[in-house]
Parts: structure tokens; C-alpha cells; sequence
């Protein structure tokens, strides 16, 4: 059976992913192929088109096309409690109780001529809407290799109405839910209203609000006003964050998801790139608010399994909060946990494609690896470089890998295209900016320099599964850089460049299995500098997508002040 899943169903991250009898054969997200970061307001026709094309099939092939929004009904607590919760904006109110599914209807026109366009006919290919939230958390649970049991977990903004998720997976993989909470009601909503007052934006920003929170003191400021919490049930205040209409704080033309009695109370909004007070210790105090909530609900509602099971699976767009990650993977009793890597909304396509896999009583094979997306041979890249406008300098090695790690030994920054794209938002080097972890001012270089980036924005490392153990004190996997780890006190000073203020790295554990090339170059590394670690960043600069397409990687190159690029076996240099 042949099920291809879409997201983009809530205005931002568009992808496509294809699941061909039980198993993830490519995913891709829009932004790639039509540069624009987070494809807002987009559907994935050209990742759609790409997924067929890679598959070698045609619209007639589909079996099933899934997409994450589904109409929910009068009868359910959602459109209820949001009409209840937006009482004083009576036409959002209203509007909920008499046309609550009217974001639903809008998506299914615009999906619908979309494919049509495409080539599908929607009379022979069957439309599958499928909850948003229970799309999360078969991303997760599905595509973890967990069998049985486990407890589930899906924290976001909102859905179509429900913002979190909280549930497990039965002996035979159904999913079921256990307790949900609805729109305005939202921890990611609230993180997101925040990550908009301190000056960043929100559905981007997020995670830099995340990164500077360890230079602040989160006891310094009380921000409970913010959220009313017992430990299994929590109001957020919606006079200060989560607001609509005319609650919303209004400035410079722009309206934002907090009201103006939060800028009375914690001061004007934070501007620029420097990590500075009050706003530093606001960003700790959301951070610790984020976990502290999340941790408890988890606790309340999924603890008993979790004890039985000794297993959590975690998607969701609060789900890339790797600092979260690390303290869920402290609670008692658990002892695996799976966070999808592209948990965001773009991972929905997948999810949609695996839930409607398992609809039909088809195992759903464990994800080996997120290079999904497209690839490139050495001669595509040589066209490129001959076709490009700057006519770069450029030759073909004979010996890449031992190149390219001498290079790095050296203090250089490399950029480093290889094999097929990365599908969600970390890179994990096939389209990476690399750097040796060693290499004193190397992290300052690459953010000031090259991807033009808060100065105070750490970096992370990829590492051999040789070293994993040492480093980060855990024999967990870590392929896909979801979860922090306290680094052993002996190599903060041998790797310091990927060592962030509180002395954790988000790390990538590399196999020789997962991605040879990539490897042999941390062995290559390893023998010329004594580590087996390599600093990797995304191959984009700041605002931008990660690189998708060799003509993508030139335009960035030029666009900065990188002095090398290896796109497969192509060396590219600026002099």
C-alpha cells in the first residue's frame, strides 16, 4: 500500500512524506525547494511532486493521500472550551460554537485543487483526515521501533483545537488518549508568546530562547502569573499571553500573541542580539516553567506506565526543546525515550502517512535514518559550478574525506554537502557547516562570519559512537540531536567550542552504518587531532532554509565568508 502524507495544515512547515507498505522511503519539506523558511501559508506541491518523482511513481499509484486536520465535533469538549476561554471575542467565540470547522473546510479546498493539479483523481484516491495531535503521536510511536506498550506525549501550539497530548499505544499499537488540553490553553503557545516578547519569532525563535536561558537565573524573576497550574490541570492567563483580538499588544504595525499588560509588567519588549537584562533571566524563567509543567503532566498521567513500561515517546513542536528532553529522560523508571527528529509540524506528514498505515493493519518499520530528501551526484554538482554566476574555482578529489578532515584539523570551516538531504530541522551531516571542536574562536567565526547569527548561540557536536559513552555519560541513543547531555568533566576542555554554558552538548552519536561517509570523516578527524568529534551547524544562513540543491549551496557560499565547500567529491574554494 502506497500512503502519501502531507503537513501544512496549520500555515507553516509544508513537507510530504511517502510510506510504501509499512516502510518511510522519502520526506521532504517545502521550504527547501522554494526558499522560503517554514513555507508559511504554503502546501508542499513541489516536496509532493519531488516524493513521486524519487519513488518513481505517478498520482495514480497513491493508495491513500493523509493530511493532519480533521473536523472535530460540536459534541467534544474542544470547540466548547475555546468558545468558553475566547469569551471576550465574541465573533471567535461564537464562530467556534456555529462554524468550528471552518479551518478544516479551507484546508480541504486548497489540498484538493492542489492534488488535482498534481494529476490525482480524488474519486479513486481516498482522502484521509486524521486529528493533528494523533498524527504527533504516531510519528512517534510508530516509527520508534517500540512494540507494545508506551506512553505517548504531544506538546505544541494548537492543532485544529487541542494543544496537548497526553496517551499510549496498546499491545497492538492502537493509540488511544488519556487526557487533552484545548487552545487557549497551550504551553507552546505560551513559550511561543514569550519567544515573541523577547524579540524573536515565534515559530522560529523558540529555540533561542531555549539557548539563552542558561545564561540567566530563572529564580531571579517570578513569571506565575503567566500560568495557573496544580499538577494535572493548567489555565494560562489570558489577559498577559495567548490573546486574540483586541487584547493583543500592538506595535510598529505588527500585533502579537501577548497583550499589552505583559509589557507593562515585565517592561518593553527586548530588542537586538545581545543577551541582556531583565531579559535573559525571563528567558530562564519560561525555560523552567516549560519543563516543570510538562515534566509534572507526564508524571500525573503517564507515570504508570512509564513505570511498566519503561518507555515515552515525545513529538510536537515543544518536542525540539532539547533541554525538556533531558529532563524527561531523568524520571524515575523511564528508560527509553524516542523524540521524533522532525517533530515540528512538518513531521505530521510522516505521522499522517503511518497512522493511515497502521488503519490498515500494516507494520510500520522502525526510521533507520532522516536522509530522506534529495541527492546529488558528483557530475550534478560539477554542472552547477560550471553553470553558476560567480564561476567558482573548483576541482574534483581524489582523496575527499582525508581533505576535507585536514582542512578542519587546520581551523577551517568547511562546508560539507553530501548524499541525500536531511528531512527535519537538524543537520546531520549531509548538508552541514563543520568545524573542529578544538579549534579556539571557531564558534564565534562561524556565527559571525558565516551565518550571521547571535554571537551567544551555541553549536553542537557530532561524535563517534566509539566516544559516545565517554562523553556523554549515557548509553542512550542519541542519533538525531533531540536530547542534551552533561558532558564528562574531562572533555569540556578538550572540545569546548560545542560545550554550551551549563555544560551540556545536544549531541548527534554518528555510526558507521547511519552514514559511512560522514563517519569516516570524524575517523579521519579523530586520527590528526586526538577527538572524535566534529563541530556541525546547518548549511544555510540565518533566516534561511538549510541548503537543499548544489546551486543552493553555491548561493550560500557566496553569500558569506566561507572560504571552502565540498559537495560530494567537488571542492569548491574562494580566494
Amino acid at each position: 500500500m502506497k500512503i502519501l502524507g502531507l503537513s501544512g495544515a496549520v500555515s507553516h512547515d509544508a513537507g510530504a512524506a511517502l510510506v510504501v507498505d509499512g516502510k518511510l522511503v522519502c520526506a521532504a519539506e517545502e521550504e527547501r525547494f522554494i526558499r522560503d523558511k517554514h513555507a508559511k501559508n504554503k502546501l508542499p506541491l513541489e516536496a509532493t511532486r519531488w516524493c513521486l518523482q524519487d519513488a518513481g511513481l505517478n498520482p495514480k499509484d497513491i493508495d491513500i493521500v493523509a493530511f493532519p486536520f480533521a473536523p472535530i465535533g460540536l459534541g467534544t469538549a474542544a470547540r466548547w472550551h475555546y468558545a468558553k476561554r475566547y469569551w471576550y471575542a465574541p465573533d471567535r467565540a461564537l464562530d467556534a460554537l456555529f462554524n468550528g470547522n471552518r479551518h478544516y473546510k479551507r484546508n480541504e479546498k486548497r489540498v484538493f485543487s492542489f492534488l488535482t493539479d498534481l494529476g490525482f483523481d480524488l474519486q479513486k484516491t481516498q482522502f484521509m483526515p486524521i486529528e493533528h495531535h494523533l498524527t504527533h503521536a504516531s510519528s512517534a510511536y510508530h516509527l520508534s521501533g517500540f512494540k507494545g506498550r508506551a506512553a505517548i506525549l504531544g506538546v505544541d501550539g494548537k492543532g485544529e483545537y487541542a494543544s496537548t497530548f497526553l496517551g499510549y499505544a496498546d499491545e497492538n499499537g492502537h493509540i488511544h488518549k488519556i487526557k487533552e488540553f484545548f487552545d487557549p490553553d497551550s504551553l507552546g503557545g505560551l513559550y511561543g508568546a514569550m519567544t515573541q516578547y523577547l524579540g524573536f519569532e515565534m515559530l522560529d525563535g523558540e529555540f533561542k530562547v531555549m539557548g539563552m536561558a542558561p545564561y540567566g537565573d530563572a529564580s531571579r524573576y517570578d513569571l506565575s502569573p503567566l500560568l495557573d497550574f496544580n499538577g494535572k490541570k493548567f489555565r494560562v492567563n489570558t489577559r498577559l499571553v495567548n490573546t486574540v483580538g483586541l487584547r493583543r499588544h500592538k506595535q510598529s504595525g505588527q500585533s502579537y500573541y501577548f497583550s499589552s499588560k505583559l509589557v507593562d509588567w515585565l517592561g518593553p519588549m527586548r530588542v537586538g542580539d545581545e543577551i541582556d537584562e531583565p531579559y535573559v533571566h525571563y528567558a530562564a524563567g519560561i525555560q523552567k516553567m516549560l519543563e516543570d509543567s510538562v515534566l509534572a503532566l507526564v508524571q500525573h498521567y503517564l507515570g504508570d506506565i512509564i513505570q511498566e513500561t519503561g518507555r515515552l515517546c515525545f513529538a510536537g513542536g515543544v518536542a525540539l526543546n532539547v533541554k525538556l528532553n533531558q529532563r524527561l529522560l531523568q524520571l524515575p523508571g523511564l528508560k527509553e525515550l524516542f523524540v521524533q527528529p522532525a517533530a515540528n509540524d512538518a513531521g505530521t506528514a510522516v505521522g499522517a502517512a503511518t497512522y493511515a498505515t497502521s488503519l490498515h493493519s500494516i507494520p510500520v518499520q522502525p526510521l533507520e535514518h532522516v536522509y530522506l530528501g534529495p541527492s546529488y551526484t558528483t557530475e550534478a554538482c560539477v554542472k552547477a559550478c560550471e553553470q553558476h554566476v560567480a564561476r567558482p574555482s573548483f576541482r574534483i578529489l581524489d582523496n575527499t574525506v582525508e581533505y576535507a578532515a585536514k582542512l578542519l584539523a587546520k581551523g577551517e570551516p568547511l562546508a560539507w554537502f553530501q548524499g541525500r538531504m536531511e528531512f527535519g530541522p537538524r543537520a546531520l551531516g549531509n548538508r552541514s557547516i563543520l568545524g573542529c571542536p578544538n579549534a579556539p574562536g571557531i564558534a564565534d567565526k562561524i556565527n559571525q562570519q558565516i551565518k550571521y547569527r547571535e554571537r551567544w548561540r551555541p553549536f553542537c557536536p557530532s561524535l563517534l559512537d566509539s566516544v559516545a559513552k565517554d562523553i556523554l555519560q549515557s548509553t542512550h541513543p542519541a542519533p538525531y540531536m533531540t536530547i542534551t547531555f552533561d558532558v564528562a568533566p574531562e572533555w569540556k576542555a578538550r572540545i569546548p567550542e560545542v560545550v554550551h554554558e551549563d555544560g551540556t552538548i545536544r549531541a548527534q552519536v554518528v555510526t558507521q552504518k547511519s552514514n559511512p561517509r560522514y563517519y569516516e570523516l570524524i575517523s579521519a578527524l579523530e586520527r590528526l587531532t586526538g577527538n572524535a568529534v566534529v563541530l556541525n551547524t546547518s548549511l544555510n544562513r540565518r533566516g534561511e532554509p538549510m541548503v537543499c540543491t548544489p546551486e543552493d549551496a553555491l548561493n550560500m557560499f557566496f553569500g558569506c565568508d566561507l572560504r571552502y565547500l565540498i559537495m560530494e567529491d567537488v571542492l569548491v574554494v574562494k580566494e
